[in-house]
């Protein structure tokens, strides 16, 4: 008796359940002030460093992969180091991006992310920007470093710069010796 009272209430229970979910809403809003002229020293003196070789880091592009996992909302964002992003309730700010040079091995790309999130607060309290992740994100080892989310999950898909000489560089790599003439 117990069994079918039971089936019989999650028959009832997914009756009402109607139709496909709604589409999910993606709202792009502003960075709070507060948080838009906060930028960590250790991220600034980083991209310092950067500027010695190749593209000067304000020229270069990353592309950084962003997905909700919630509502299944995955984007590309382009973004300048010094620039950050709002999509929903998480910020996304590059400090800087690399990768290494052609002619090298092995091939890296990185860069340096921060991301914050608009934390859903208890009944009463005003919503609290936190800081889930700064540090080093590598497209080669993603598993090196990754950002800990329930619901929002970052990777580096790309850093745009060139490097001088990149076009006349050998293909093959410079540690092997050349051949030997006869």
């Amino acid at each position: 008796m117990r069994g079918t009272f039971a089936l019989l209430a999650a028959v009832a229970a997914l009756a009402a359940c109607g139709g496909e979910a709604p589409e999910p809403v993606v709202e792009e809003t502003g960075i709070p002030e507060e948080l838009a002229r906060n930028v960590s020293p250790e991220a600034a003196e980083r991209a310092a460093e950067a500027q010695a070789l190749g593209t000067p880091m304000a020229e270069r592009v990353a592309t950084i992969g962003l997905v909700n996992k919630r509502n299944n909302d995955t984007r590309d964002l382009e973004m300048r180091p010094g620039e950050q992003q709002r999509i929903d309730n998480v910020i996304i700010r590059l400090a800087a991006c690399e990768r290494t040079a052609p002619w090298e091995d092995p091939q890296q790309t990185g860069a340096f992310v921060q991301v914050l999130v608009n934390e859903r607060p208890a009944a009463g309290e005003e919503p609290q920007w936190v800081t889930v992740f700064s540090g080093w994100l590598f497209k080669e080892s993603p598993s090196l470093n990754v950002v800990e989310h329930p619901v929002y999950d970052v990777w580096v898909k790309d850093c745009a710069m060139s490097f001088p000489g990149e076009e006349d560089a050998p293909d093959a790599p410079a540690s092997e010796p050349a051949a030997e003439e006869a």
